[in-house]
């Protein structure tokens, strides 16, 4: 009962964790609450370490701000440093608000296990921690406790991602399920695959664990194995209202369900289970029932593959072409375009405009091919903000030549606004959003501050003088903007601009690193690195060396996920670390979790002097996929040394665990690997991109659990990922037709280009319009003519299903009673039918 008020309490809790952390704000009636105006405060020189921490409690609102946080975050630090002065950090840990993030590696190392206890309920629901940060926060907490249970669990929170797997793997499983049963199921979510798998490890091994697997919840069913599925065989629909599926299981799942069921709305209404539909019911289905489950398929499309897609488009064009979603029309082979009357053009506008072109054609010829159809039904031209409303989504795709002239001044202001959300527009099409911008706008030395927010989306469109006269006028907005970007591939004039603008509006005194070698190299504060984001990437190697120790020490996490940094600033770094740590051999488990990107400039001696005994080590490290042969070799052989486990020893969680290194094993090692453990994570090894000879080894274990290619069923072949790229010619020649789009394209793009040839040009037509976009240059240099025509038939998206010969003599066209004069609609014909759909959907 005790533990079940506690879980209570975290859920409770963690709905509000402001109110909950505020219940720790020291009293003092005599200090005013400031509002938001505390987020501004600068009169640091009045403030005791009481009112200190006042502050920081009132500062729990800063984050409802709109705008830049580098200022909330730098007087967040200075409360802290005025906090914890002259008091010790276990006295008024629990005090601290949720500023206790700006605390250093070595100060949370030095809080004791009892002041880590007494502060949890503080501890646990504050957000922004560092990984490195929960390790250690976590291991205090635990310090005390020789298994984990079920109270430790409820009292964690969002610290629960620091436990190690093992910890998971030793409870007792009655705790777990308990665990998973409660309200705390929702947070298995933010644990890492190696968590997850370490969990479900443990409760597979129970010897009544098939009965259980409808109870593990969401975040964790679709780690669930094929091989699992397959040995509980009593599943219902309702079972799976809640799962999220791989589509492996989907496949499994729905063949499984259809056969009890009369009802076959009961399995699409669980939503999940529509990834498991194949081409063949959907042939299969009548007139009558494909047109009254068509809701279902159209309520989860973002869960449907371009095959099932493409299969539903011809199904529909069978059924009722005249009542057929258009946008359905640009999955089928281009020809069909051309059945659009232009009585039909903004209903095919708006049926389009409501999908993501790029998800529905994978091909980016049939994409053109598309592409200049909606221009034809826009006669050339965007006229108002009605059309940019019909066209929605597919501004994104429109060619630069369009942007620039096709578009019209009245249209210009909501077209901008819905250019704002397009993630992946060329070289050309940015250009000409440029053009239009300083069209309307000026050059930027005439912008006002309103204009350039209004424009930060597009900053990086523009040329480096351009960002140089931003970054000098604006410097703010442009950090800001660069703040929004973290993870974007930006171009390096926007980066620089970013990097100017925080070395010109730096107010910081310069720092200088003692040592003879950096003497006068000015150093980059945290303020800075905070600001840069992914421009961090500007600094030099040696500015970079030259860093203070505690700089490093509290920017560590940050500079470590830069995606941009070179070689030879990443081997800066790595000194820099050395420096501060002393050598690898030395490095503690939060040291190596918080290096990210850093950690790929180690050398093969100094990952094998790591200490890498816990497996949640080597999965950090293994969240870097840059490592070379030789890299990923050493961290193998180290775990294996520093845990003492051989192959044959390893655990599901310790493979998943492993990730990339795996592809290090030789080929005769994977045979070691005990095949209870291998079949439970199949699915996770099947996203690796290994060495042809590598994935041949993980193919053949595979065999052991699913039998050989000739016995592989759709789910299977799923199920096994880029493992199915291990095939030999002569399998891959003996697996029928219609196995080909259950390949994953993954796979496609891993079997060597003289095996992919093997392929006959049925199977090539066969593959789906997603395995055949997979194709790569290199393969392609080695087909046939005939393989070639197989395989752009597939890309066009052709029929190669059941009910009848693909009619290639000649064009389709839409029934008499839907049609109209030929020739595409003038821009006054659009307009018109535009009204008239805003009428009736007003009326």
């Amino acid at each position: 009962m005790q533990c079940t008020a506690v879980c209570g309490y975290h859920e409770e809790e963690s709905s509000n964790s402001e109110a909950n952390i505020s219940q720790k704000r020291p009293s003092n009636s005599s200090w005013p609450k400031l509002g938001l105006l505390v987020c501004f405060y600068d009169g640091l020189e009045l403030l005791d370490a009481t009112l200190a921490q006042v502050l920081l409690h009132q500062m729990l609102k800063c984050s409802r701000l709109r705008g830049f946080q580098a200022g909330v975050q730098k007087l967040k630090a200075n409360l802290l440093d005025i906090a914890t002065e002259n008091q010790t950090l276990n006295e008024t840990l629990g005090s601290l608000s949720d500023a206790v993030v700006g605390l250093t590696s070595s100060q949370l190392e030095s809080l004791s296990s009892d002041a880590v206890h007494s502060a949890i309920s503080t501890l646990n629901q504050v957000t922004g921690w560092g990984r490195s940060q929960i390790v250690i926060l976590s291991a205090k907490y635990l310090a005390q406790e020789k298994v984990l249970s079920f109270y430790n669990v409820c009292q964690m929170g969002v610290l629960l991602a620091g436990v190690g797997t093992q910890a998971f793997y030793s409870m007792d499983h009655k705790d777990l399920w308990q665990v998973l049963r409660s309200p705390l199921s929702q947070d298995m979510s933010d644990l890492s695959p190696v968590q997850q798998q370490g969990i479900l490890g443990k409760l597979m091994e129970a010897e009544d664990a098939t009965s259980g697997i409808t109870e593990v919840p969401r975040a964790l069913f679709k780690e669930v194995s094929l091989y699992d599925l397959w040995k509980e065989s009593r599943f219902n629909a309702t079972d799976l209202k809640a799962k999220e599926l791989r589509r492996s299981q989907a496949l499994f799942l729905y063949e499984l369900l259809e056969k009890t069921t009369e009802r076959p709305e009961e399995l699409l209404s669980t939503g999940q289970l529509v990834k498991g539909v194949p081409c063949s019911n959907i042939d299969a289905m009548s007139d009558r029932l494909f047109l009254a489950l068509f809701q279902y398929f159209d309520n989860n499309f973002s869960l449907l593959s371009p095959d099932q897609v493409n299969c539903l488009a011809w199904k529909y064009w069978e059924v009722s072409r005249s009542s057929m979603p258009p946008f359905l029309l640009a999955t089928l082979p281009s020809r069909f375009l051309s059945s659009v009357p232009p009585s039909r053009c903004v209903q095919f506008l708006i049926s389009l405009g409501k999908r993501r072109l790029e998800t529905l054609v994978l091909d980016s010829d049939k994409r053109s091919v598309v592409v200049r159809k909606v221009q034809q039904c826009l006669d050339g031209v965007i006229a108002d903000e009605y059309t940019v409303d019909i066209v929605g989504h597919l501004l994104c795709h429109l060619p630069a030549t369009f942007i620039e002239r096709g578009i019209s001044p009245r249209a210009w202001a909501a077209a901008l606004h819905g250019l704002r959300s397009c993630t992946a527009l060329s070289s050309e099409q940015k250009a000409a959003v440029r053009v239009r911008l300083l069209e309307q706008w000026g050059p930027p030395e005439n912008w006002t501050a309103e204009t350039t927010k209004d424009l930060a989306p597009f900053l990086a469109f523009f040329s480096g003088d351009e960002l140089h006269t931003v970054a000098t006028k604006f410097p703010e907005i442009l950090q800001q903007t660069a703040s929004k970007m973290v993870g974007v591939l930006l171009p390096k004039e926007f980066l620089w601009a970013v990097f100017e603008s925080v070395q010109n509006s730096s107010n910081e005194s310069p720092s200088f690193d003692p040592t003879f070698s950096c003497h006068g190299v000015v150093t980059p504060s945290s303020d800075d690195i905070f600001k840069l984001a992914e421009a961090n990437a500007c600094w030099d190697p040696e500015v970079l060396l030259c860093m203070e120790e505690d700089t490093f020490i509290r920017n560590v996490e940050l500079l470590g996920a830069v995606k941009g940094f070179s070689r030879s600033q990443l081997m800066a770094l790595k000194e820099k670390a050395i420096q501060v740590w002393d050598l690898p051999s030395r490095w503690k488990e939060h040291h190596i979790v918080s290096l990210g990107r850093i950690a790929l400039a180690l050398s093969e001696s100094e990952l094998e002097q790591l200490d890498l005994s816990s497996i949640d080590t080597v999965a950090s490290l293994g969240q870097q996929t840059e490592w070379t042969s030789g890299q990923a070799k050493s961290i193998l052989q180290a775990f294996l040394e520093d845990s003492g486990y051989g192959i044959q020893d390893l655990k599901s969680f310790h493979l998943v665990g492993l990730g990339p290194t795996l592809c290090a094993m030789d080929p005769a090692e994977i045979q070691l690997i005990k095949t209870s453990e291998f079949r439970a994570v199949v699915a996770r090894i099947g996203t690796l991109f290994c060495s042809t000879p590598v994935l041949a080894g993980f193919k053949k274990k595979a065999e052991v659990v699913f039998g050989r290619p000739t016995e592989w069923t759709s789910s299977i072949l799923q199920e096994l990922g880029t493992i199915a790229a291990g095939i030999t010619k002569a399998e891959l020649r003996t697996l029928d037709k219609e196995l080909m789009p259950y390949f994953q394209p993954s796979a496609i793009r891993c079997l060597p280009g003289e095996v992919f040839k093997e392929l006959s040009t049925e199977q090539m037509a066969s593959l789906g319009p997603q395995n055949a976009a997979s194709v790569t240059h290199s393969q392609r240099l080695q087909l046939s003519s005939a393989q070639l025509q197989s395989l752009q038939r597939a890309l066009d998206g052709a029929k190669t299903h059941s009910w009848q010969p693909d009619p290639m003599s000649s064009s389709p066209t839409w029934p008499a009673s839907t049609g109209s004069p030929t020739g595409e609609p003038t821009s006054q014909a659009l307009w018109l039918g535009c009204t008239l759909l805003l009428l009736t959907a007003k009326s």
